[in-house]
């Protein structure tokens, strides 16, 4: 069993966070999810503007739909999360996948820096951030522990976006780690 963070681990961390570059940062991990509970570290991802991360299973899992029920809703296609908060929370990297993200950067990830509607260039793709609010689940409360999900979730967690951001692919491309992540 993993040993969770707790609460004066996760709050002196803070500073750490708060050094993530503003404007250009890297893709440090891409992780697809082919079926519940499942990862898949991947050296090279292909991101689409109708399948999101291409073998990811967002198309037919269908847990955010859109109004009408037709389709998974696209705001939520892809996530992005801060790779210095899931060190934080998650310790040693192999443990980073199970946070449920597809891209782990090291960008600051907050709404003033990355309002609705900015465009990041990652690797060769476009993607847009979406207005959908990320939270977590309680997979994440049970991986990572109660007092992460209350620090991601806190309002200072969620206006710095610990839990991280989700976005749209607005342009296809590819993403590998080491790529870099820059604001437009």
């Amino acid at each position: 069993m993993a040993v969770h963070v707790d609460v004066s681990e996760l709050e002196a961390g803070l500073p750490e966070i708060a050094r993530s570059p503003a404007r250009e940062g890297t893709v440090e991990l891409v992780v697809r999810r082919p079926a519940e509970d499942e990862r898949e570290v991947l050296e090279e991802g292909v991101l689409d503007v109708r399948e999101g991360l291409v073998g990811d299973d967002w198309l037919t899992r269908g847990r955010q739909r859109t109004p009408d029920g037709s389709d998974p809703d696209p705001k939520t296609q892809l996530t992005l999360v801060n790779a210095r908060v899931i060190a934080l929370l998650a310790g040693d990297r192999e443990r980073w996948p199970l946070a449920g993200d597809q891209l782990f950067v090291d960008l600051d990830l907050s709404p003033e820096n990355l309002p609705t509607g900015t465009r990041l260039r990652v690797g060769s793709a476009l993607v847009e951030v979406t207005d959908m609010p990320h939270t977590g689940c309680a997979k994440f409360s049970e991986r990572f522990g109660p007092a992460a999900i209350r620090f991601v979730n806190s309002p200072s967690g969620r206006a710095r976006r610990l839990r991280g951001m989700y976005v749209r692919v607005v342009e296809p491309g590819v993403v590998r780690p080491g790529d870099s992540i820059r604001k437009l």
